[in-house]
């Protein structure tokens, strides 16, 4: 097996370009730094990648896995048509909060409400990148554009700090039909943080997962259960 590594700075001054007029809407600082766009790697990952990698996994460093990662490679093959990305909800009320303005001007939305009905958003600790299909979707790089990102930032009033997700929770809130949802098994977020901040009475909606646990994410420092 062949193992490439690559540079980081590298990446990035690839990266700046094409990701820098969305990172001061999903950045955590209010500036553009241009070590902030490696956070958004995942967003423009076809157009960095050499041509003949076709799919590629990217996956967070806080994850403990259950299952054979090969496994998971078996989801691409599940992809709708149209589908260019593949990634499970996002487990807590996080964007029940961040669009917490749009919800309030649109009380029939489904933007921010828990599953299987309601659009939660995404997390990105375990990514899917059909490359190819991110490379030939003409509707997907049209979202990459600066104006799309101001447009859709505008009408959902959305202000975020974390990078590619957020994006991905933007669009698909959008054009849920680029994305091919992973079942919460693959991507078993612990976080608790917004159980204790205002959303213990909803949390449960979000957070429940049923089914054997594939992936443990131990986000925001969340101890992983040992075996």
């Amino acid at each position: 097996s062949q193992v490439i590594v690559h540079d980081v700075n590298e990446l990035t001054e690839k990266l700046f370009p094409i990701v820098e007029a969305m990172q001061k809407h999903f950045s955590a600082g209010s500036g553009t730094y241009y070590s902030d766009s490696i956070f958004f790697l995942s967003v423009a990952m076809h157009r960095i990648m050499p041509k003949e990698i076709t799919q590629i996994i990217q996956v967070d460093l806080d994850l403990k896995y259950k299952t054979n990662i090969r496994d998971l490679f078996d989801e691409f093959d599940n992809f709708p048509e149209g589908a260019v990305i593949g990634i499970a909800r996002e487990m807590q009320p996080v964007y029940r909060h961040t669009f917490w303005q749009y919800r309030r001007e649109n009380p029939q939305t489904k933007v921010g409400d828990p599953p299987p009905d309601g659009l939660p958003g995404f997390n990105s600790g375990v990514l899917l990148l059909n490359l190819e299909a991110m490379r030939q979707s003409k509707l997907y790089n049209q979202l990459l554009e600066p104006a799309m990102v101001q447009k859709l930032t505008e009408k959902y009033h959305f202000k975020g700090h974390l990078g590619d997700q957020d994006f991905f929770t933007m669009v698909g809130m959008e054009h849920p039909e680029l994305f091919h949802v992973l079942d919460c098994t693959w991507n078993r977020q612990l976080c608790t943080w917004w159980r204790d901040h205002g959303y213990s009475d909803v949390f449960d909606q979000y957070f429940q997962c049923e089914g054997e646990v594939k992936i443990y994410h131990g986000n925001c420092n969340t101890p992983i259960p040992e075996d």
